[in-house]
């Protein structure tokens, strides 16, 4: 199955899923938040597939959100609201499936990106990967279950730093905190992931969908959280700070917050 935005190819029981904007660095757009919804509903219901690798096309894993998209379509809040649905439904059948599922990031992984990372049961990254969360730099909230899944993969104190001071991390500093399990040369990173895939395939796949769920509800109320995030961020989007946010971000100047 393969969509406007989103490719899906079976290589055995291995399905890849590629986030496929790669000239708008894979922001998610709305489409592309219903074409990955999709994409996890495939690899979810097919008795064939039996182990996920997820990564982008192009230089980069995902930027997160298509903030021009939002101002495109006459409001950033109901934008938010229907994207977060999406997304945060796509996330939930990765996170809840049997099949395991390993992320193959290259180049940056920025906001809903790192969403998308932490959401993996394994993560696989390039050396030159960077990770960033950006949303408090345009004045919104967390999204794509961060604010639940990057505490527990990192610490409380790490995910405040990373959500406050929007510093960057390296591949290595990503690997030391515990965000990523592996970080390979550049041009190594698919076969990495693809090779983990392949192994897990291999395996007990409904042992390892009910070994997924015990670590899922272990966890907490990750789907209450994400609907916490949709309604955060949507209002924070429709705010004064959020729209100036926004529109300095797109303007690429310094916002001036009120």
């Amino acid at each position: 199955m393969s969509t406007a935005t989103v490719d899906v190819e079976t290589r055995g029981a291995v399905a890849i899923v590629t986030l496929n904007r790669p000239a708008q660095s894979n922001t998610l757009s709305l489409q592309m938040g219903m074409d990955l919804l999709a994409a996890a509903m495939t690899c979810a219901r097919s008795t064939a597939v039996r182990a996920v690798v997820l990564t982008g096309a192009g230089d980069n894993f995902c930027f997160g959100g298509d903030l021009r998209g939002m101002t495109n379509k006459g409001g950033a809040e109901a934008y938010l609201r229907e994207l977060t649905s999406y997304l945060h439904g796509a996330i939930s059948l990765f996170v809840r499936m049997d099949p395991p599922v390993i992320a193959a990031v290259r180049g940056t992984a920025a906001a809903a990106g790192i969403g998308l990372v932490a959401m993996a049961d394994l993560a696989v990254a390039s050396e030159s990967s960077k990770f960033n969360l950006a949303y408090t730099g345009v004045g919104l909230t967390p999204d794509a279950g961060t604010s639940f899944l990057l505490p527990r993969a990192v610490g409380v104190r790490r995910a405040m730093e990373l959500l406050l001071l929007n510093r960057s991390l390296s591949a290595q500093e990503a690997l030391s905190w515990g965000l990523v399990n592996r970080v390979v040369p550049d041009p190594m990173v698919l076969d990495e992931a693809f090779a983990l895939a392949e192994k897990l395939a291999a395996g007990p796949t409904h042992a390892f969908g009910k070994v997924k769920r015990l670590v899922a509800q272990s966890l907490g109320a990750l789907e209450s959280q994400m609907v916490l995030e949709s309604e955060t961020i949507a209002g924070q989007a429709a705010s004064a700070e959020g729209a100036e946010g926004i529109s300095a971000f797109l303007a690429k100047r310094k916002p001036a917050f009120p």
